[in-house]
């Protein structure tokens, strides 16, 4: 996992819901928790663009349902910075389900733009995404 040079504001904390964007069988998760995220005492664990998490699968095909899985988020609705001073936000939450840690995603496409930081940090994602900004 490579290291993302933007300034990605945690926007997504443990237990919320998000929607997938890709054609593994999963249609809503929630976040269990945050891989490699250290923080400090009774701060909840947060997720940003980028950032790989645990998941339970809460709607979908039924052989995918009360599964827990790997997922990264590849756009959420809070701004945040680039290097250049741009800022970015999309109209949505949305997460890619992968097959293990090593980033490999277990659907065939995606659906809708990639952040070009989870683009960077996860190479298996960016080989299937359309558009990547």
């Amino acid at each position: 996992m490579k290291a993302i040079n933007a300034k990605v504001t945690r926007a997504l904390v443990q237990g919320s819901t998000l929607a997938t964007c890709d054609n593994s069988g999963a249609k809503l998760i929630k976040i269990i928790s945050i891989k490699k995220l250290k923080t400090t005492k009774k701060r909840m664990p947060a997720a940003g663009i980028g950032d790989l998490f645990l998941a339970s699968v809460k709607k979908g095909k039924p052989e995918m349902r009360k599964q827990v899985v790997f997922a990264v988020l590849v756009r959420q609705r809070k701004e945040y910075r680039r290097p250049d001073g741009t800022r970015v936000k999309f109209e949505d939450n949305a997460a890619v389900i992968l097959k293990d840690d090593k980033g490999n995603p277990k659907g065939t496409l995606l659906k809708g733009p990639v952040a070009k930081e989870a683009a960077a940090r996860w190479p298996g994602v960016s080989k299937i995404a359309s558009i990547i900004i």
